[in-house]
């Protein structure tokens, strides 16, 4: 399994270590072993970009999946699931809303870009929450339990 960040943006640093470990974590949970994944952090602009580019949605949002995986699984060595790109000036914004970290929030985003390449959606109220539970549940058990809130 691996796990890559690429850091495209400057407004804050946030801890590569952590991402990968909660990324890990959850690929365990629905046993992803094997997959590897790419997290991107970017800025508005950036994700404005190819959130019209490749959604048709206009300007910034906080996490856009990219997933790679197609029908069934093809081969028996690691696998790409995709990328999952986070708009850490988005998710500032949010924990500032939220009354939380921005570590909790770039972490909440994570686990649903994950989400939605191990094909979970949020499409309607009730998938929506669904998809909020199992967020929360893997929150607490791949980052507060290591990683606790003040």
């Amino acid at each position: 399994m691996g796990v890559t960040i690429l850091n495209q943006q400057e407004s804050s640093k946030i801890k590569h270590s952590i991402l990968r470990k909660v990324a890990k974590c959850v690929l365990e949970r629905f046993g992803e072993e094997r997959a590897s994944l790419s997290v991107v952090l970017v800025d508005d602009e950036t994700i404005s970009y190819y959130n019209e580019t490749y959604l048709s949605h206009e300007g910034p949002t906080d996490v856009i999946s990219f997933p790679q995986r197609e029908g069934e699984v093809l081969s028996p060595k690691e696998e790409l699931l995709g990328d999952v790109m986070i708009s850490v000036e988005r998710a500032k914004a949010q924990a500032e809303e939220y009354g939380h970290s921005l570590e909790e929030e770039v972490i909440l985003l994570l686990i649903h870009g994950i989400l939605h390449l191990l094909g979970w959606d949020d499409k309607d109220p009730e998938e929506r929450s669904e998809m909020e539970k199992e967020q929360e549940r893997l929150l607490r058990e791949c980052y507060q339990q290591r990683y606790p809130f003040p």
